[in-house]
């Protein structure tokens, strides 16, 4: 079960302006992946790229150079997309 192994949380705030937190949690040891898309599924932003252990993350985002929109971010462990959230920036 996919989501025995990780847990991907509602960014907060949301909306935000211009920054934001994306928390997750690990099960396990895992190869991760954080990106940002914007509406068209285009990549704005990769927040982090590597292998990490059981535990809760936090990571900061900042929207500062990006334009009042709907943005996604998902998360992505051993090259599959495992949950996809929805943020809204707001100027």
């Amino acid at each position: 079960n996919i989501s025995d192994v990780f847990s991907l949380y509602q960014n907060y705030p949301n909306p935000f302006n211009p920054k934001t937190i994306i928390s997750y949690e690990l099960v396990t040891s895992s190869f991760i992946s954080i990106k940002v898309f914007d509406i068209l599924g285009k990549e704005i932003n990769e927040l982090i790229n590597k292998k990490q252990n059981p535990g809760k993350y936090e990571i900061d985002f900042d929207g500062s150079a990006l334009s009042s929109g709907v943005y996604f971010y998902s998360l992505v462990t051993d090259g599959v997309t495992r949950d996809t959230k929805k943020m809204l920036l707001i100027r």
